[in-house]
């Protein structure tokens, strides 16, 4: 593809240097240069970029204390013991999963007083990053060989290649990272654990208090942290589950800092954010936020309304349904965020003036318009089906086990335990809904013909057709669950269901048939690969520093502690004490409820050496920097200028929410959990003395 006719440029500088004054970036924690070292200690740093990643000197850098929970969530080591934080909500399905009605630890707190106390978590893996290395060339030279031969290799297959290659090599875990859409290859080598234990947790009152109502949004009043503890082999190598392991002692482990902070101090965070997609075209975005987003937000709230009328209603409900809905509630909010402030910034427009000269050169641009058009109307139609047959209820999910023949636990025991986690009253209410959705809105080209059947023989009435449905399956009774869980029920007889049937009728395949189909050669994908690639070479061409989206790989940002004014005017400080949670308490709202020793004590506001000011007497709860995040960051150390610990970060703000697509410069915050508002819960709340006392505080 051609590029660069200069009448670009100039717009591309302005976008640029608007970049730069906001220090945006979630850079490559192995490309810090001279230029980013410089910059970072201008706005303060006091370490060199050898102290923050330095892969050939194990336990010299910063970075050797830093983890990776599953790709998911980023944690820190903080003891010489295994010791590792991050923040609950990165720890929320673990806590969920160890809690019963008699032991409820989302709401009373886990917390082990004793090693032997300490709680083995099945499936959990802590990633730590040895190396990085660029294998760019060897991976376009082997992708030029195998196209000589006819044999085109896609990234699934070249992972592999490259991947088992480099384990073979190192005895390391590996993982190919495809950079700006195959323009760069990095090869992460890794050194995995896989027995963790849960250490600490403290209760949702504390954790996410203010609940969804409070969630990406500022003030916030959360005490966000958990710990786990990593285990080895008694030789120190990494171990499967064993009572003999013995804690790790790590390489490197995080200094914490009880100096605190000031408005405009530098921080940086370093972890592993999940996925940005900055290099996407105006049509992207579009298409996103006015075909896409519009459908399922919508769809989505209202199952959440459900759902939580519900768990108001009843408690067992809620453990349920916490795990579940926790999950639900803060996609949705991120993604109701984005299609809002696309608009309210005008990122479709600003995307669109860096592209408007590059459409006389670059037929890329016009090819992406063409095709968004062509699939907005199969894209609905899968969006609807998506949203309220496959994942309009848990109930769903069930029926689509048992539907499918290849599936040998689709009916047995393994049901059975997932019926357990289900409450069919819910299930009820979430199917009805999803039915009259989807019967409202699809269209009926792309509906099955037993659908339009049962559809014309209740005259359009998709409530009546929808109780039906409901009454008259297998899945819905007691005598018929007892039979699935018995595999008495034939595969005939499932296929026959009337709500199995319906759910089940219409296939994703087939749409998605449709819509390649419909988007002919090239594909969207091909095109959205060349319009990165052109964006990429033109800022190369300019000598601007640019980093990859992000994709789960450890990256670092920096950045200064400070607030922003909010876009209704109302100026909030940078800073949260605990006189705002009590301010909130509201014993009557379950988001803003506390336990009565929390009350207390917030009260008393006794904060004892954790305290700051005359005699201990002020305590920070959250504050604000505006380093550049995203998901995945949960639980990552907010680092000062000397790379000590002085909190975790664990939201953004509501107005940072286009930030998958755009960087909005002094918009763009991360709400953080003040080390130690942790430090003192786990002392003053808890009693977790020992923890203090192997932190060496």
């Amino acid at each position: 593809m051609k590029l660069r006719p200069f009448a670009v440029i100039g717009v591309m500088v302005l976008m640029f240097s608007n970049m730069a004054k906001a220090d945006e970036g979630m850079w490559m924690i192995n490309a810090i240069d001279a230029a980013l070292e410089k910059k970072m200690q201008e706005r303060g740093l006091e370490l060199s970029a050898n102290e923050i990643y330095n892969a050939d000197a194990p336990g010299a850098s910063v970075a050797d204390a830093v983890v990776s929970l599953d790709f998911g969530c980023t944690g820190s080591m903080i003891s010489d013991q295994g010791l590792l934080i991050t923040n609950h909500h990165c720890a929320y399905g673990d806590v969920h999963a160890l809690s019963t009605p008699e032991h409820n630890y989302l709401e009373d707190g886990f917390w082990a007083f004793r090693s032997d106390e300490e709680i083995h978590i099945k499936g959990k893996s802590v990633y730590f990053l040895k190396k990085v290395l660029d294998v760019t060339e060897e991976v376009l030279r082997m992708q030029e060989e195998m196209a000589l031969e006819g044999k085109p290799m896609g990234m699934r297959k070249l992972s592999f290649v490259m991947e088992k290659k480099y384990k073979e090599e190192t005895g390391m875990e590996t993982w190919l990272a495809s950079m700006w859409k195959g323009k760069k290859y990095y090869m992460a080598l890794y050194e995995v654990y896989t027995d963790i234990r849960l250490v600490a947790a403290p209760p949702v009152s504390a954790a996410a208090f203010g609940g969804d109502i409070d969630n990406w949004e500022w003030p916030q009043h959360k005490c966000d942290f958990a710990l786990y503890r990593i285990y080895t082999a008694p030789d120190g190598s990494p171990a499967e589950y064993s009572e003999q392991n013995i804690p790790m002692k790590p390489e490197r482990k995080l200094t914490i800092s009880l100096d605190g902070y000031q408005d405009g101090d530098y921080t940086m965070i370093i972890g592993y954010p999940g996925r940005t997609n900055r290099y996407s075209s105006s049509f992207e975005v579009d298409f996103e936020t006015s075909v896409e987003l519009p459908v399922s937000n919508r769809i989505r709230t209202a199952q959440m309304e459900i759902i939580k009328e519900w768990m108001d209603r009843d408690p067992d409900i809620r453990l349920k349904y916490a795990d579940y809905f926790f999950t639900l509630s803060n996609m949705q909010e991120n993604f109701c965020g984005l299609e809002d402030c696309v608009k309210r910034f005008g990122v479709v427009g600003k995307k669109a003036a860096i592209e408007q000269d590059m459409q006389k050169w670059n037929s890329t641009l016009e090819g992406l318009k063409t095709k968004y058009k062509a699939i907005t109307d199969i894209e609905r139609n899968t969006l609807y089906y998506r949203e309220t047959m496959i994942r309009g209820s848990r109930l769903n999910q069930i029926m689509m086990r048992a539907h499918n023949q290849r599936n040998k636990d689709a009916t047995g025991e393994k049901m059975l335990a997932k019926y357990a986690e289900l409450d069919l009253r819910v299930e009820k209410d979430l199917t009805l809904y999803a039915i009259r959705e989807y019967v409202a809105n699809m269209d009926a080209e792309f509906m099955g013909p037993w659908q339009k059947e049962m559809i014309a023989k209740f005259n359009g009435d998709s409530q009546a057709l929808a109780e039906y449905l409901w009454d008259n399956s297998i899945f819905t009774s007691e005598e018929g669950i007892a039979r699935l869980g018995k595999r008495e029920v034939p595969y005939e007889d499932i296929a026959a269901d009337p709500l199995c049937r319906f759910t089940q009728e219409v296939r994703a395949a087939n749409l998605n048939r449709i819509k390649t189909e419909t988007e002919g050669t090239p594909d969207i994908l091909d095109l959205k690969k060349e319009y990165t690639h052109a964006l990429y070479d033109l800022k190369a061409e300019m000598g601007e520093p640019q980093y990859p989206d992000a994709n789960s790989t450890m990256r670092i940002t920096y950045g200064a502690v400070g607030g922003f004014e909010p876009y209704d005017g109302v100026l909030c400080d940078w800073k949260t004490t605990p006189a705002g949670i009590l301010e909130k308490y509201s014993p009557a709202d379950y988001d803003f409820t506390l336990n009565d020793r929390q009350y207390l004590l917030y009260r008393k506001g006794d904060w004892g050496r954790w305290g700051f000011g005359p005699d201990g007497n002020m305590m920070y709860v959250n504050f604000l920097t505006d380093n550049d995040i995203t998901g995945g960051n949960s639980g990552s150390p907010v680092l000062n200028s000397r790379g000590e610990l002085i909190g975790l970060a664990f939201d953004g703000n509501k107005e940072s929410l286009a930030s998958d697509v755009w960087y909005t410069p002094g918009y763009n915050m991360c709400v953080c959990v003040d080390i130690r508002f942790i430090l003192w819960t786990l002392d003053r709340y808890a009693g977790m003395t020992r923890i203090i006392d192997e932190i060496g505080l």
